[in-house]
């Protein structure tokens, strides 16, 4: 094991066909659709046209200065140095100065105004990414890794705003020198300017074959790094789990592998994309050397004056700068566009489906819930619960008990309509679940559940997370209801004691009594217990019996029962295997019945 994690890392060169495949036919990621995927971002862009229209007219101007420049700087050496006069020579050097100025003035407002955009624009996208992340079915969730989507939500979307920041006026910038370049350079001199191009070709074909193998690699590193992100949130969320099993090196092992898949793509994409400035300046000192033999000879025969060579040179170091600029440019964009992808794959999930048209809001309900014949599956081929049918009276409290994989969270799932059932309906007070409004029905629910969370904020933030409009004295005499007043009065600053991320920093029994205060705030009609008492002490654990007998007075409750001796005095137990109720009664009659219940008393404890 150590002498793995000892060896360094050997790093192979991604073998290309012409096609974008790799050696052996595996055809590596790109965009899908770039063109689709610059048309949406200019979509949000062009909101701010107004904006844009400053920026492009400071482009325009910074581009027009730039080339006027080298004008002046050849009238200069050809009217006033070569002919030694000075008249006039202070005045164009002093137009000289106010152009560079105005040069350098033009080129702030535009980087200025257009980072001002793109800020604006990716505030909005990442807006709107996390409403429509707050929109999305639990099912969505269930089958994606949180950090990979916390990777989208944040370098993905980071990637996008430094584009934006810079590359678009600086690739409409390099284009527009480019074009202005050429023209005044056939201006000055159709001959030398046709020599001077003859390179052209040569910095296309190179472009081309370093801009085939940086958007692959570019993808493939955007998609690296959220594996990456993703495994890293993974491990760190179950650390508890690494260490009691004792499997550092395991994770640390996997972690070098993703790691080091995604220092080779970033490796080779910088590589290929690195070549770009270094042929960039080889053709650049090559067009140099053209233009000083060729404009030499030609100025010896009186073809073109000194000052024209000057300009050409200083325009060959501005034609080849442009085209610099847009390879650099474009490799970024190719990374913007395959981090914009991701980011807009998120956004065409489709959301939680909408309420029907004739949904109604439920303001209060008595409790009474009935699964008829409900069957449901996660994936196509095979029911995970199968033909459920049960009535519970309001205020009876409900066990679903069984072993793993029998059903008990699924039932819950589709109680709360984070799923519908395919086949059965499930009925609130005799109304169908699909005949109400999700948040509506939702709103008369209140769960405590085995893993509590706790959000980053106050104690009294966290209870009051149950019902937001409550008052200070609402809060405290629901956790002094839960039992949680007295620890609570024993921290540093009560109430508004600050909890870490996920109530890190206090006991789980402790959790699970902010839990049950916040659903006792919310005074909800429907009760869903998914107990967590197994590694709780005992002095906590009859606190929290007692908090929760206090919360299921009166409310119709489903309990997710772990310690089958805590459901003795439910009233209906329902014993679930393969997704079936195979029994259904009280615990004495179940007992006596000395069937699949019976057995399972034996163990004391299911899961």
């Amino acid at each position: 094991m150590y002498k793995e994690l000892r060896k360094p890392f050997q790093y192979s060169r991604p073998d290309f066909k012409a096609n974008g495949r790799a050696a052996g036919g595996k055809k590596k990621a790109k965009a899908k659709n770039m063109q689709s995927t610059l048309k949406r971002l200019w979509m949000y862009l062009s909101e701010k046209k107004g904006m844009l229209f400053l920026v492009v007219l400071m482009v325009v101007a910074s581009s027009g200065l730039g080339l006027l420049g080298p004008v002046l700087i050849g009238r200069a050496i050809d009217h006033y140095i070569v002919t030694k006069q000075t008249q006039g020579l202070f005045l164009l050097l002093a137009g000289l100065a106010g152009t560079y100025f105005l040069y350098s003035l033009s080129s702030f407002l535009q980087s200025f105004w257009m980072i001002g955009i793109a800020q604006d624009t990716v505030q909005k996208m990442r807006n709107q990414m996390f409403r429509h992340l707050h929109s999305l079915p639990i099912s969505f969730f269930d089958r994606r890794q949180h950090g990979e989507l916390m990777s989208r939500v944040t370098n993905d979307m980071e990637n996008v705003s430094s584009t934006l920041n810079s590359s678009v006026i600086q690739i409409f910038s390099s284009l527009l020198t480019l074009v202005g370049t050429v023209s005044v350079m056939l201006w000055m001199s159709p001959l030398l300017t046709i020599i001077t191009l003859s390179i052209v070709p040569l910095m296309f074909a190179g472009l081309k074959w370093i801009t085939n193998r940086t958007g692959v690699l570019f993808k493939e590193q955007q998609s690296n790094i959220g594996e990456l992100n993703g495994y890293i949130e993974e491990t760190i969320s179950g650390q508890r789990i690494v260490k009691t099993f004792s499997q550092e090196q395991k994770v640390i092992l996997d972690f070098m592998k993703k790691n080091k898949r995604l220092r080779e793509s970033g490796f080779w994409a910088q590589t290929f994309s690195g070549f770009i400035p270094k042929l960039m300046n080889v053709l650049n000192n090559l067009s140099f050397t053209i233009i000083a033999a060729v404009g030499g000879i030609f100025a010896l025969k009186g073809m073109i004056t000194i000052g024209t060579i000057i300009v050409f040179t200083e325009y060959s170091r501005q034609f080849t700068r442009p085209l610099n600029d847009l390879a650099n440019q474009f490799n970024t964009l190719l990374s913007a566009v395959a981090g914009a992808e991701r980011v807009f794959e998120i956004l065409d999930e489709k959301a939680e489906a909408k309420d029907e048209s004739h949904a109604i809001e439920v303001k209060e309900i008595k409790g009474e819930v009935e699964f008829r014949d409900v069957s449901f599956s996660y994936e196509k081929g095979g029911d995970t619960v199968s033909g459920i049918s049960f009535i519970a009276e309001p205020g009876q409290t409900v066990a679903l008990v069984g072993p793993t994989g029998a059903g008990k969270s699924t039932l819950i799932n589709l109680l709360s309509r984070f799923y519908d059932p395919d086949i059965g309906a499930i009925y609130f007070d005799g109304v169908e679940s699909r005949s109400i409004k999700r948040a509506s029905l939702r709103g008369q629910m209140g769960f405590v559940l085995q893993d509590s969370f706790l959000f980053e904020g106050s104690i009294m933030e966290n209870i009051r997370y149950g019902r937001l409009d409550a008052t200070d004295e609402e809060v405290v005499e629901a956790a002094k209801q839960a039992n949680s007043d007295s620890f609570i009065h024993k921290l540093p600053d009560g109430y508004q004691t600050l909890l870490k991320q996920d109530g890190s920093g206090i006991s789980q029994g402790q959790k699970q009594l902010l839990s049950i205060a916040r659903a006792l705030l919310a005074d909800p009609a429907l009760l869903v217990l998914d107990e967590a008492t197994s590694s709780i002490d005992t002095v906590t654990e009859l606190k929290i019996q007692e908090a929760l007998k206090r919360l299921m007075k009166g409310r119709t409750s489903f309990i997710i029962a772990h310690r089958l001796n805590t459901i003795r005095h439910a009233d209906q137990i329902l014993v679930l295997h393969s997704g079936r109720v195979i029994e259904k009664g009280t615990h004495e009659t179940l007992l006596k019945n000395k069937g699949f219940y019976y057995e399972l008393n034996k163990g004391v404890k299911t899961t």
